[in-house]
């Protein structure tokens, strides 16, 4: 199990957020207990440094670590772009590999944090153009995201409930439409489920319904247990991967028998 994006392949397909956490030694033991690869880091919210002036950049291992910047709490393009570049500057300066790539958000209202699609497409032609790997999150739209990919997207992040909300995947048949027409000849294509995953079994719905990848973060950071949380979102991951895999049994109308009769002496 492993996805491809641009340049960087992964093993484990789980992407997870810094934000949240009680503290930065629990983020860590989360970080570590999921077994991700990628961290994303929100270069404009993510308070870098606590009260105690450490780090958050101490707390994250960028040998163990891929950091992928994010621009959560940009609301128009210039500002998702402008941040991009900070974050690029960023990694540079600390060796990361992430460097080169950004998770898009630009952000509609500070209310229901949806995606605005045209700040969305604008920032990402300017991105592409400055050399970026662009992972674009977006509404569950299937329309919207073919214009993503046709603009250059190089992964496509529909979102499976309002960020934060817990509510999990709220329309699972525009998920398997956009996978459906992302896929279309491009089967390699990456699609990331990112946003409202509450619990394990939505972890493992999305990868069941296809996905390549789920990105989460409230839904371990905000768990009684983030620890135990992020072990189990882990699992979910691979059990939906695998469950796709194996082929599922068809949906039948009528029950039947999972012991056969036929060929069972006395029985005609």
């Amino acid at each position: 199990m492993s996805i491809t994006i641009g340049e960087f392949t992964f093993g484990n397909p789980l992407f997870v957020g810094t934000g949240k956490y009680a503290t930065y030694e629990l983020m860590a033991d989360a970080l570590a207990a999921c077994e991700c690869e990628v961290v994303t880091v929100a270069v404009r919210r993510e308070r870098m440094v606590d009260s105690d002036g450490r780090n958050i950049l101490d707390f994250i291992d960028p040998k163990k670590y891929t950091l992928l910047p994010n621009t959560a709490g940009c609301f128009n393009a210039e500002d998702a772009i402008r941040t991009s570049r900070l974050g690029r500057e960023l990694l540079e300066g600390i060796g990361n590999k992430g460097a080169s790539w950004v998770k898009l958000e630009v952000l509609g209202d500070k209310k229901t944090l949806l995606p605005d699609p045209v700040g969305t497409l604008e920032a990402l032609q300017t991105l592409k153009a400055d050399g970026f790997t662009v992972l674009c999150y977006t509404s569950d739209d299937p329309i919207m995201a073919q214009r993503l990919k046709q603009a250059g997207a190089d992964a496509v992040m529909p979102a499976g409930a309002p960020i934060g909300s817990g509510q999990g995947i709220l329309n699972e048949y525009n998920i398997r439409i956009i996978l459906e027409q992302l896929k279309e000849g491009d089967a390699d294509f990456p699609i990331i489920v990112d946003a409202g995953v509450g619990t394990p079994s939505d972890v493992t719905k999305a990868m069941e319904l296809g996905a390549d990848g789920v990105l989460l973060n409230t839904g371990i950071a905000g768990a009684d247990d983030p620890v135990k949380m992020a072990v189990a979102m882990n699992h979910a991951l691979k059990a939906g991967q695998l469950g796709r895999t194996a082929g599922r049994i068809p949906r039948k109308l009528y029950a039947t028998a999972s012991s056969p009769l036929e060929g069972v002496i006395g029985v005609k």
